[in-house]
């Protein structure tokens, strides 16, 4: 079976080599490489979807959903670190940072603007996972491009489109980057569908999507959900992901979030899934965003899941017989000998769904 759903892919990813991470002080070799990209690339070749290349947008698109002083860090970061010589002393190639503006440090004091480049960086990267290298930017705006033509596609009357989005985004938050996300794709989508009505967020990560919930906490327009492994039992983002947070001021009620224990399968997921998609849909949804994170996947080095590949094409299929205007974002996983598979089952099962919801199976 093929894919009719538009792919939109830009080879500009590739661009973004951070070459690990640093991990409780040391630097690791990491998981999100350049390989996730081109192993999605080819499945959805093999399965003949038509590959769309991205518009490029302003940056009123992407400011929309982030403070314009994080996208003006991010774009000259790495240029500055150089410039500061830090990559020869102490020899670090690559922005990371070393001190955090903690609340426990300012005790209510506003801070300033640091001008050290190693603490500019702590001001606006809440982790050292985080690596900014020199085509960083470069490939991260690339992503926010990807995703906001897959979300114009679907504005202009297409059912579905994919946006192949690395780096991913949905740790990014409004004003700080962390958890190897840089813009937030999966938002920047979302906002820019969200003047047309009521936007749903369905996000099926492994791991709570904290920066798009941060993002729209606040704004009734836009619905969040997020169904991923409980923090509480040592996992990313660690602070973030109870059911109690709901959304505040305007923005009571309209966010969702389910934890679930460590070992969870197909068929405790794919009911999170499902009642999720249902409230949704409840709350007056006219279109949707999909964080496709692939890391709930049984075998995935960074979820602890144990989703199955029917299983993702199972909740293709939930979301496609949902009938909404569906735009999906590619988020986490890390398992390069399945990544590519399991993309493919999530769209063919939305495919299935869809078909099914309008009787044309």
């Amino acid at each position: 079976m093929g894919i009719s759903i538009p792919a939109v892919s830009s080879p500009d990813d590739r661009h973004h080599e951070p070459e690990g991470e640093v991990w409780v002080g040391v630097r690791i070799e990491g998981t999100e490489s350049p390989l996730r990209a081109e192993a999605i690339r080819s499945a959805l070749a093999r399965a003949g979807a038509p590959f769309v290349e991205p518009t490029v947008y302003p940056d009123s698109s992407i400011t929309a959903v982030h403070d314009q002083a994080l996208v003006d860090w991010q774009a000259t970061a790495h240029d500055e670190w150089v410039r500061a010589g830090l990559d020869r002393d102490p020899g670090q190639d690559r922005v990371v940072p070393y001190i955090f503006p903690h609340p426990g440090l300012l005790e209510g004091i506003d801070p300033i603007e640091p001008s050290s480049a190693s603490a500019r960086a702590g001001r606006y990267v809440y982790d050292t996972m985080t690596l900014i290298a020199p085509g960083t930017w470069k490939a991260a705006r690339a992503a926010a491009d990807v995703a906001l033509t897959a979300a114009g596609l679907v504005e202009s009357g297409t059912q579905a489109t994919y946006g192949l989005c690395r780096p991913p985004g949905h740790h990014a938050a409004r004003s700080a980057i962390g958890g190897s996300c840089y813009l937030n794709n999966s938002a920047i989508a979302a906002g820019s569908l969200a003047g047309t009505g009521r936007v749903g967020v369905l996000d099926i990560d492994a791991h709570h999507g904290n920066g798009t919930q941060s993002i729209f906490y606040e704004d009734p327009g836009v619905l969040t959900c997020s169904v991923h492994v409980d923090p509480r039992e040592g996992w990313f983002p660690h602070f973030f992901g109870l059911a109690g947070e709901t959304g505040r001021g305007p923005g009571e009620g309209t966010n969702r979030n389910l934890p679930l224990p460590a070992g969870t399968g197909d068929r405790e997921w794919l009911a999170g899934v499902e009642g999720l998609l249902d409230w949704l849909l409840a709350g007056g949804a006219g279109k949707l965003v999909v964080a496709l994170g692939l890391d709930a996947a049984a075998g995935d080095p960074e979820g602890p899941f144990e989703v199955s590949e029917a299983g993702y094409r199972s909740a293709g299929r939930l979301i496609g017989a949902a009938g909404l205007p569906t735009v999906f974002i590619q988020e986490g996983g890390y398992a390069l000998d399945t990544l590519g598979d399991l993309v493919i089952a999530a769209l063919e099962g939305f495919e299935e769904g869809a078909a099914s919801a309008t009787g044309d199976a």
